[in-house]
């Protein structure tokens, strides 16, 4: 499967070094304080140990691994302002510190005999929801490896007393297993969520670019439409001078072309904004158009890209006379478009666009003749940043675009504001993977919208202005 079959292109980046997760997203800040939560923590755990349960803690080397998360913090406080977001390199520098500061801790308190030692899941966490899936596998190597370390080589935990505190070997090795199995878990889980919930913001982030993309250019429509039509007066006041003048300084060569100058730069100034005003007046003017007049003013800027577009009205319950009339909204206008240039990319010769309504519903279907949507991905179209393999017969092809599934998510997102639901189909089961130019054998994209108070049909704002009341006089 193509991943440019998913969508048209879009400038975002989404990988690299541009990508959420390895941008400067981590406060310095934050990995600071919960150091901080994690000295206090052990300090406290110490104080308890001895004076509670009293235990016979190593309180010197206990003293410099602590001090040396202290320095840590107190390094970064004064090298780093205090707004400072770290990239990926240094903040999986800072959790690998933290992974083996607290390994050694445990290291002092007997291993894994000690009960703290499933805190070392704590920076896995954090990498896997602020950091890349390459960081998240390196901090987590290095737990597991710490892990495995200490479970070997540690201080026993004695008593004041002198006495050995030990659980059993099978104890210990289940402990083992389930660290290292919370490690993994938690950290494939928390990445997978934490990725997608990045994706999803991204791709929204886009949506409303496109959307915000598409309100703008018809309200600067309407702008210069209003613009023609408020100086085409004064335009023509103008010209009815310089012409009177001309007539009254005939004889006076200079004075004369100077005239017929002005005049003809009004009919220069009358002719630029009557270009610019043509698209805005529609704007601003027409809030409503026929089903068939949306559809072809969002397939106009894919009709010269060298594939027949072919708009029908296919439904036998479909009455031509009853066209509905549709309210003008950006969404179903980009949306359509989205869905229409990505029939265009990828069809062999050919987009059939057909329509149908009844008293309950509209429906749109675009449909090429190219090699459709692979089955492996097809149930997850509409989803962001989908990517598949490239067909060996794209190799090579197409290398300018660069399709990161938001071209159909962008569509999908948009539409169903406006009330649509989206099923995506091929015309042909099973499916082969070859286009068939001039049959309906490619992918097909179907849009319903229903016919009721929320639907798209257009619903003029109030009535008449009512009945003339009579003066009494």
């Amino acid at each position: 499967m193509n991943e440019d079959r998913l969508g048209a292109p879009l400038n975002l980046q989404v990988d690299g070094a541009n990508s959420p997760a390895t941008g400067r997203w981590v406060r310095l800040r934050t990995l600071i304080v919960l150091r901080w939560a994690a000295i206090i923590g052990q300090i406290s755990a110490i104080i308890v140990s001895i004076y509670v349960f009293s235990l016979d803690i190593q309180i010197g080397l206990a003293a410099i691994v602590i001090g040396m998360a202290v320095i840590a913090n107190l390094v970064s406080l004064s090298v780093y302002p205090k707004n400072a977001r770290m990239n990926e390199r240094q903040a999986t520098l800072m959790l690998i510190f933290d992974t083996l500061q607290l390994a050694s801790m445990v290291f002092l308190a007997g291993g894994l005999h000690n009960p703290f030692m499933v805190l070392i899941v704590a920076p896995v966490t954090v990498a896997a929801t602020a950091l890349s899936t390459r960081a998240t596998v390196i901090v987590g190597s290095v737990a597991i490896a710490a892990t495995t370390i200490v479970a070997d080589f540690n201080i026993p935990l004695q008593t004041q007393m002198g006495t050995t505190v030990r659980m059993p070997e099978l104890f210990v090795f289940g402990l083992w297993v389930a660290v290292v199995t919370s490690i993994v878990f938690v950290g494939l889980y928390t990445r997978r969520i934490a990725s997608e919930v990045q994706s999803m913001s991204a791709a929204l982030l886009a949506t409303q670019m496109a959307l915000s993309r598409e309100q703008s250019l018809t309200d600067l429509g309407g702008v210069v439409a209003a613009a023609a039509h408020e100086l085409g007066t004064p335009l023509a006041t103008i010209k009815l001078v310089a012409s009177e003048l001309s007539e009254e300084l005939d004889g006076q060569k200079d004075q004369q072309d100077d005239a017929i100058l002005i005049g003809e730069q009004a009919d220069r100034c009358r002719d630029i904004l009557q270009s610019m005003g043509r698209a805005g007046k529609d704007d601003m003017l027409v809030k409503s158009m026929p089903l068939v007049a949306l559809i072809e003013e969002a397939a106009e800027p894919h009709r010269d890209r060298g594939k027949l577009l072919e708009v029908s009205v296919v439904a036998e319950c479909t009455d031509p006379a009853d066209q509905p009339v549709i309210a003008r909204q950006p969404e179903i206008i980009h949306g359509l478009r989205n869905l229409i240039q990505n029939a265009v990319d990828f069809a062999a010769t050919t987009v059939w666009i057909e329509l149908g309504w009844t008293d309950d519903e509209i429906k749109l279907r675009i449909i090429d003749d190219g090699r459709g949507y692979s089955p492996q991905v097809i149930g997850w179209i509409g989803d962001p940043f989908i990517r598949g393999r490239k067909a060996v017969q794209d190799r090579g092809q197409r290398r300018e675009y660069k399709g990161m599934g938001l071209g159909l998510f962008i569509a999908k997102t948009l539409l169903e504001r406006t009330g649509a639901s989206l099923s995506f189909a091929n015309g042909t089961e099973p499916y082969t993977g070859r286009p068939h130019p001039r049959e309906k054998s490619g992918a097909i994209a179907q849009v319903v919208w229903p016919r009721d108070d929320d639907g798209i049909d257009y619903k003029p704002f109030g009535g008449g202005l009512g009945e003339n009341m009579p003066f009494n006089i």
